[in-house]
């Protein structure tokens, strides 16, 4: 029976990780309802802002004496900035401080948040860039003036750097600080299975998560394990590029997607990882080997673990026969009985449906049963 895309979902077989604190459930749910088995463990957590002390003093700063300039980056930020002055009572006050100064918002939605706490903006960036907001001040000219910058956790290379060098008095207002989890078990089995090639892809959503991420596989002593599968082996999705800074100062690859949103961030999972999975013809069936499972003819099969560890390398070797003692190698945590190989490989054709698909080549090994013609491009 022939299944498509619309059956199983672009992602069907394929394990990510999601390593963000905030809308880790949204990601997760858009992921799953495009078929890929998720794993969560957020690799931070956000300092709660009404518990946030030093965010109250630079509030009650910008208050007591006016910036003459306030961005905004983001809408969630803004909006938790000013619940957080409602509940210290102070709301009022700010948004009467940030009714007489000019206010800057990086895009349309931080328009909207600025629209809907009953200010207006006195500009808003059309490319969401925070490039674009430096290039107007600095037209502007910044010198002698306070600019307040309304952070979110996301550093902002160079930014304040800049303006500061243009002799600006820049005020840093952090709000959502990051912390380390409460609960770092998640977080470390993630690593676990980042580093045992368990995960086919990973997401982050946040530089400090990126950084964080790293930072335990450091603390932990797998570092080299874990930064070789994400160099060699996994696709590493970054939701922009400024999130994907801690990583490629690493020599990690990344994408993004175009626009800097979750929905374009699936978008862009569902086209690469199937675009990373070769297509074989093997016995007279269409092959497609992905993460934990396998397409034949367009039919999911599921593979149990140590199945999908034989079949990964077997494909790496198109028609060439492999020995068992290399497959026995490939088995994770089985030791030096090739019995477990046998074990495996009966298994592995169960799931896959057809015996037919894998070749039993006597007193050497096994092999994919490629069709003549391919047969001839990859076979030895």
């Amino acid at each position: 029976m022939q299944e498509d895309e619309t059956t199983h979902g672009p992602l069907a077989g394929y394990t990510i990780g999601v390593t963000a604190a905030r809308r880790a459930g949204e990601l997760g749910t858009l992921l799953q309802r495009r078929g890929a088995q998720v794993v969560q463990a957020p690799a931070l957590r956000i300092v709660q802002l009404a518990d946030d002390s030093e965010l109250l003093a630079a509030t009650k700063e910008l208050i007591a004496h006016a910036p003459d300039v306030v961005i905004a980056t983001t809408a969630i930020g803004f909006r938790g900035w000013v619940e957080a002055a409602d509940g210290w009572g102070i709301g009022e006050q700010l948004l009467d401080r940030l009714r007489g100064v000019e206010l800057l918002a990086r895009g349309p939605k931080v328009k909207g948040a600025i629209r809907a706490a009953g200010l207006t903006e006195s500009w808003s960036a059309a490319s969401e860039s925070m490039a674009e907001v430096l290039e107007r001040l600095l037209d502007e000219g910044v010198e002698g003036r306070r600019v307040a910058l309304q952070l979110h956790g996301e550093p902002l290379p160079g930014f304040a750097e800049s303006l500061r060098a243009a002799g600006a008095d820049v005020i840093d207002l952090p709000v959502y600080r990051w912390m380390p989890p409460q609960d770092i078990a998640p977080l470390d089995r993630m690593l676990d299975l980042t580093a045992a090639r368990g995960l086919d892809a990973i997401t982050f959503t946040s530089a400090p998560a990126a950084a964080s991420f790293l930072d335990r596989a450091q603390t932990r002593g797998m570092a080299p394990e874990v930064l070789g599968a994400l160099h060699d082996d996994l696709l590493v999705a970054c939701v922009g590029p400024v999130t994907a800074l801690p990583l490629q100062a690493r020599g990690i690859g990344t994408v993004q997607p175009e626009r800097f949103r979750l929905g374009p961030l699936v978008q862009l999972l569902c086209a690469q990882l199937p675009a990373r999975s070769r297509t074989l013809p093997v016995a007279g069936h269409q092959v497609t080997v992905r993460g934990h499972a396998a397409l034949v003819d367009g039919e999911l099969r599921p593979v149990p673990p140590a199945g999908m560890a034989l079949l990964h390398a077997l494909t790496r070797r198109p028609g060439w026969v492999v020995s068992r003692a290399d497959l026995l190698r490939a088995l994770p945590g089985s030791g030096s009985d090739e019995h477990a190989v046998e074990t495996a490989m009966a298994r592995l054709r169960t799931a896959l449906g057809s015996p037919r698909l894998i070749q039993t080549v006597v007193k050497r090994g096994y092999r994919l049963a490629l069709d003549p013609v391919a047969d001839s491009k990859y076979g030895d």
